[in-house]
């Protein structure tokens, strides 16, 4: 099914809202921040040292720096053209760390609707570290999102996974999404050139 692009939330109508506290046990997301970058490195090594993953390969002191200095407080501003919607970022923090390791993984939240979130990238994206997989911290930090994404108006969330990534459909599961549709992903996007193909579309009702 394909839908046409609309251009909700550019920069020129989106007004941030304040989540405010966003807890859940032992589990926080907070806003990238300087003081976190030395635990997020920590948990980046120990990953890798177990499997090579894409989302953690590249990630610097340099890299995180430039993320915070470039989406102050946790925000990435969206563009009035369309082509990025605005995004709150936050890391899960955990008050049961591991070692000095406290960052435990990251969650995005995207406020709109264009046909790349509805077909390929979704509304929220999430990344747990391997030191912490296991408390489902991915289901409860989109749990924590699900207040902040009605307050923007949002009815329901997208979600998309790769076909054989069972730990992230298995979240989508637990949060009660709906497996809607494998779609492929066109040639000349630029998921399919950094090697996913496919993505499980998954509805979430709000």
């Amino acid at each position: 099914m394909r839908i046409s692009v609309r251009r909700l939330f550019s920069s020129s109508t989106f007004h941030r809202h304040d989540p405010g506290s966003l807890v859940d046990g032992d589990l926080e997301l907070v806003r990238p921040a300087e003081r976190h970058i030395e635990s997020v490195l920590e948990a980046c090594r120990r990953e890798l040292e177990v499997e090579c993953q894409s989302e953690v390969r590249n990630i610097t002191r340099e890299s995180l720096l430039q993320r915070i200095h470039r989406y102050p407080d946790g925000l990435q501003e969206g563009d009035p053209f369309g082509r990025r919607v605005p995004t709150y970022h936050f890391w899960m923090q955990s008050s049961q760390p591991i070692g000095r390791m406290e960052i435990a993984g990251e969650v995005s939240l995207r406020i709109g609707w264009t046909q790349d979130i509805h077909e390929y990238y979704g509304h929220v994206g999430y990344h747990v570290y391997q030191p912490f997989r296991g408390r489902h911290y991915a289901q409860r930090s989109v749990q924590l999102l699900v207040p902040l994404a009605r307050a923007h108006g949002l009815k329901e969330m997208w979600i998309t996974t790769n076909p054989d990534n069972q730990a992230s459909r298995r979240t989508c599961q637990l949060l009660g999404a709906k497996l809607v549709d494998v779609v492929k992903v066109p040639l000349e996007h630029e998921l399919y050139q950094r090697g996913d193909h496919e993505k499980c579309r998954y509805r979430l009702k709000l």
